[in-house]
Formats: C-alpha cells, sequence, structure tokens
C-alpha cells in the first residue's frame, strides 16, 4: 500500500498540509531508522529502485531465502551488479526489501491518524492501516523471514514502533477519559503482536480468515471492551443493615 505523502522533491499541497494538521503528535516515539536512508536511496538508478519493487513483489509471493544472489537476479531480470549495487549480501538485500515494505506501510498509518477523532477512533484507524502489513499474501513472507539472519531484529524494532504509537493512543484514551484507566503497556502489547502471531504460517493454516481480518477482529473486539468497562456502571456494595443476625 503506497503512502499519500508527496513525491521525494514535490511541494506539499494544501490537503497534505491539512492532513498532518490533523494528525496526533506522538511524543517521544521514534520511527526505526531504515536500513537503507534516504540518502543512500536517492543515489540508487531508476532501474534499482525498480528492482527493489519487484523484489517485495516477489517476496510476499514466493520464497526468495533459498535463491542465490545469481537466481534473484534471474528471477528479476537483472545482472548481479544492480543487486549488489543495492546490499552487499542476500541476506541484507532481502531485509532492505522487507524493512522498505514496512516503512511504507508504517507511514501510511501513520498518516490514517486524524487529531479530530476520540484517541481510541483513532488508534482504531492506525492499526487497521498497520495490519496491511499482514496481509494475506504475506504468510510466505513470514515463512520466507524465518531463514534470514538479522529478520527477527528486524520485525521487532518495527513491532516495538508500532506498540510504542498504541501506548500513547491508549494513555490519551485514559487522559481524556474515552476509556477507564487500565494497564495501556499491556493492553498495547496484546494489540501490536496480533498482526505477528496470526500471519505465522501455522496459525494461519487453521484459522477461518487472513491475519489482517483475524486480527482487524480482534482488535475491534479488545477496543470495544476498553469502551465496555468505561461505559460500566461502578458496582456499589449492598446495605448489609437490615440483614437478620
Amino acid at each position: 500500500m503506497s503512502s499519500d505523502a508527496p513525491r521525494r522533491g514535490a511541494p506539499a499541497s494544501s490537503s497534505d498540509a491539512a492532513r498532518a494538521s490533523r494528525r496526533p503528535r506522538v511524543p517521544g516515539v521514534r520511527a526505526p531508522k531504515p536500513l537503507l536512508s534516504r540518502e543512500a536511496e536517492r543515489q540508487l538508478s531508476a532501474r534499482q529502485l525498480e528492482v527493489l519493487d519487484q523484489l517485495e513483489a516477489e517476496l510476499v509471493r514466493e520464497t526468495l531465502a533459498d535463491l542465490t544472489m545469481a537466481e534473484i537476479a534471474s528471477r528479476v531480470g537483472c545482472s548481479l551488479r544492480t543487486l549488489y549495487g543495492i546490499a552487499p549480501s542476500k541476506d541484507e538485500l532481502l531485509l532492505t526489501v522487507v524493512d522498505r515494505r514496512l516503512h511504507r506501510i508504517g507511514r501510511a498509518a501513520i498518516e490514517a491518524l486524524d487529531e479530530s477523532l476520540p484517541p481510541l477512533d483513532a488508534l482504531r484507524a492506525y492499526l487497521q492501516a498497520a495490519h496491511e502489513a499482514v496481509a494475506p499474501e504475506t504468510v510466505t513472507l513470514s515463512a520466507d523471514l524465518a531463514k534470514v539472519a538479522g529478520a527477527a531484529r528486524l520485525l521487532s524494532g518495527h513491532e516495538s514502533y508500532l506498540i510504542a504509537v498504541t501506548q500513547s493512543l491508549l494513555d490519551r484514551a485514559v487522559a481524556e477519559g474515552q476509556i477507564a484507566p487500565v494497564d495501556t503497556a499491556a493492553v498495547a502489547h496484546v494489540l501490536g503482536g496480533l498482526g505477528r502471531d496470526f500471519a505465522r504460517p501455522e496459525v494461519a493454516e487453521i484459522a477461518e480468515a487472513s491475519p489482517k481480518e483475524t486480527a482487524d477482529a480482534l482488535s475491534e473486539l479488545i477496543l470495544q471492551g476498553l469502551l465496555a468497562k468505561r461505559r460500566a456502571p461502578e458496582s456499589r456494595p449492598h446495605d448489609g443493615g437490615s440483614r437478620a443476625r
């Protein structure tokens, strides 16, 4: 899913500025540093950028971790030199492709936030956009990444960011009285891990819906539970004064 952010070098439009002004601030939360910096990406050729897009499309459909760099080059129709100009090894190449994809989805999820919405509604929009990372075709990707050195650390960094954004919005929901006081760190860890859990091949195989649909549905159950807890009247102790002794 592509981001709605303006293209690099293009002037921001009034609609871009309006969206940015409605975006809730998430103080103290920083996105993971991209493996391919903006400067490094600017130095890539048009063909190398095209190859990165091709590799992403291949990686979510087919296994690439077992291929050599020469076989990957043949798969996407480029030279080995083109691949090594992007990354010095196969593992780093695949991690760069995955990291680039997750950053794009993460930017789109942040852009889904709207300051005009109550915090829990903003969180719902954020999680639904973030769950694009576990769209149905990514089950193959999850299995492939298990074979790539450094993949677990990369995914953990992105998940930690998702959890931090989620906790920040839950904290706002508590502060504004939208939900009752709750252990927001614990709830954020549960919500932030749903996509990962349901994208695991052994879980996706038995689940009735896609990983994204399941993560969306369970997120909604949790959010509705938080709202229900806030609406529930406080229980009062019964007056036992009239009871017979």
